[in-house]
């Protein structure tokens, strides 16, 4: 631990030269320095920017669905293309900023965003799910190049001993970004969408939809949709070029917003935040990640990135399956979650002043355990409010896992190292197509009581905060980062 400043004996102690040395000390230990806060605010607009565009697509699963009529399956390919570009995009994006600099990784990343965005007009306008799932693709190369640049610069923006903190107050703007594309999707997009008027329409022409299972109406709403595509082909594809429209508009603009932001970083002269180390090779890097530390945090990431991508894509699906709510409706379940989120993110900031992160991660992955096992065995309601709570319990889990992986490494090493816990955001990809599968399957009993495949289908990520829950508690055992 550093040791506070000690002025030689020969100098007064009140003199400004030792005050002034010793606010340097005081300020270079603070979680953001001032020499970086105006950098490190410009960085945090980047997190704001990819929350939008994780969670205003996480609702376009069911959304796609209905439009081109299409399985839980097929429809979760979306998350597979949007969370696959990490995969792809991680290790090349880690070279680069190694290579050049951060900013340059913040550049690249920028450009990639606004290209896939905008390929949402050709994919609208000819009607193509696969040219959708192409621009997804192209704008999570952009993303990958932001998270994994974005995520070592803040570490690197001050004293070690509070890199955890600072990366943990800056991703806790990262759901400003997530909640603003909730309710984009949920006040202007879900309810505009003419498979919405038509269903609404199914259900007033059949009252006696009013006495059946949830489920089983659900069912036959799509089954309504596949005859009205057969017996009204000229109708239907009117109505998908309608709803494709509007799934469009919101793309095109977050492009054009994000073509501003990069101009604004290339004309932005950004810190230097640690000084040139020596080159080192990939190899010699590879044999100093070998620990539990780090191939656990990352194993650790994959298993929490699917699980949060699975409870806010298929908490659309919970509501309107098994409690009839519309599209919006069951979306603005998913803005609540999100807003617990966004709380439980500045609080559990907060608690990390006195609680080791492994600790607090530990404990945070139980609670998810039990809040997802009350949203498979609890029927109605409660479920879901079981499923919203687990939001609360995720809301520290990125950060930490990445700062408690990294704990150590310098901001070099870190650059590459930052590689493999992007590359683990392909649990997004994985487990999200796992989950629709079952939820295509078929319903199970459990002690005479009838689950749902719906309820049955979050039984994956029980077993990802299982998996959170061994790593926290392993981290907590080495407490070699308890001043974090």
């Amino acid at each position: 631990m550093e040791k506070p400043y000690q002025p030689p004996a020969s100098v007064d102690p009140d003199s400004p030269q030792v005050k002034e040395n010793e606010s340097s000390l005081t300020d270079e230990n603070s979680v953001v320095p001032r020499r970086f806060l105006g950098a490190f605010i410009l960085v945090t607009s980047l997190f704001a920017l990819w929350g939008f565009a994780n969670d205003f697509t996480n609702p376009l699963v069911r959304a796609f669905k209905e439009i081109f009529l299409i399985s839980n399956f097929q429809s979760s390919l979306v998350q597979f293309a949007f969370y696959g570009g990490y995969a792809t995009m991680a290790i090349p994006a880690a070279l680069l900023i190694r290579k050049f600099s951060y900013k340059a990784g913040i550049i690249t990343g920028l450009f990639l965003y606004a290209t896939g965005a905008l390929i949402t007009i050709p994919a609208s306008l000819s009607m193509s799910f696969w040219m959708f799932l192409i621009g997804f693709y192209i704008l999570t190369f952009g993303l990958a190049f932001l998270e994994t640049t974005a995520n070592p610069f803040v570490l690197s923006m001050g004293s070690p001993a509070t890199a955890t903190r600072r990366l943990n107050l800056a991703q806790a703007f990262n759901p400003i970004g997530s909640l603003s594309g909730m309710v984009v999707a949920s006040l202007f997009i879900l309810p505009a969408l003419n498979t919405e008027s038509f269903k609404a329409e199914q259900a007033a022409a059949h009252p006696e939809y009013a006495t059946m299972r949830p489920s089983a109406v659900d069912g036959l709403m799509i089954e309504s949709l596949e005859n009205f595509r057969d017996t009204h082909p000229e109708e239907h594809t009117a109505m998908q070029v309608h709803d494709l429209s509007v799934v469009r508009i919101p793309y095109v603009v977050i492009a054009l917003i994000v073509l501003a932001v990069m101009v604004t970083f290339i004309l932005t002269k950004m810190p230097k935040t640690a000084g040139e180390h020596e080159q080192i090779s990939l190899g010699a890097l590879t044999r100093r990640l070998m620990t539990g530390r780090y191939l656990g945090g990352v194993v650790a990431q994959a298993f929490y990135v699917g699980a949060q991508i699975m409870c806010w894509t298929f908490i659309v699906h919970y509501g309107m399956t098994l409690l009839g709510l519309t599209a919006a409706e069951a979306q603005g379940y998913n803005i609540w979650a999100m807003g617990i989120f966004l709380a439980s993110r500045f609080l559990c900031t907060a608690i990390l002043q006195y609680m080791r992160p492994g600790l607090l991660l530990g404990v945070l992955a139980i609670g998810g355990i039990f809040l997802t096992a009350g949203a498979i065995l609890i029927p109605g309601y409660t479920g879901l409010y079981c499923l919203i709570g687990v939001s609360a319990c995720m809301s520290l889990m990125f950060p930490t896992i990445y700062g408690l992986a990294l704990h150590g490494l310098n901001p070099e090493d870190a650059k590459l190292a930052s590689a493999g816990l992007i590359f683990a955001i392909v649990g997004g990809a994985l487990m999200p197509p796992l989950q629709g599968w079952i939820i295509d399957g078929s319903d199970m009993t459990l002690g005479g009581t009838l689950l749902e495949s719906v309820r049955v289908s979050f039984v994956l990520p029980l077993i990802c905060f299982v998996v959170i829950t061994i790593y926290g508690f392993a981290m907590s055992r080495q407490g070699s980062a308890a001043s974090s």
